[in-house]
């Protein structure tokens, strides 16, 4: 089977990425690294028309303004750096800038 790998960079087609995502914790809101990671990548998928091999994060995400992490993108032995920004929050949903490193590390 044959696997079609695009030539361009994940930067070019995430540079500021507002991502609108409802999420419920307990008495404090925040994004599991497992549903922040699969949401990245399906936001990844839309803009570039298939997602990341893996995108991995560390921890959880704060559901609180300002709020960052950085997780990691994996594509075609290539691996960049995906920052995160909390951009808004209501109730449970949190809202949030990715961005993606211009080149791999």
């Amino acid at each position: 089977m044959r696997r079609l790998v695009g030539s361009m960079a994940w930067a070019a087609a995430a540079v500021a990425t507002a991502v609108a995502c409802s999420f419920s914790a307990g008495s404090g809101v925040s994004v599991d690294k497992n549903d922040l990671a699969k949401e990245i990548s399906a936001q990844l998928e839309k803009q570039v028309g298939r997602a990341p091999e893996s995108v991995d994060c560390p921890d959880d995400l704060k559901g609180e303004v300002g709020a960052t992490t950085r997780c990691t993108l994996n594509d075609a032995g290539k691996t960049y750096g995906v920052d995160v920004n909390v951009t808004k929050v209501e109730g449970t949903d949190v809202k949030f800038d990715l961005k993606v490193d211009d080149k791999p590390q």
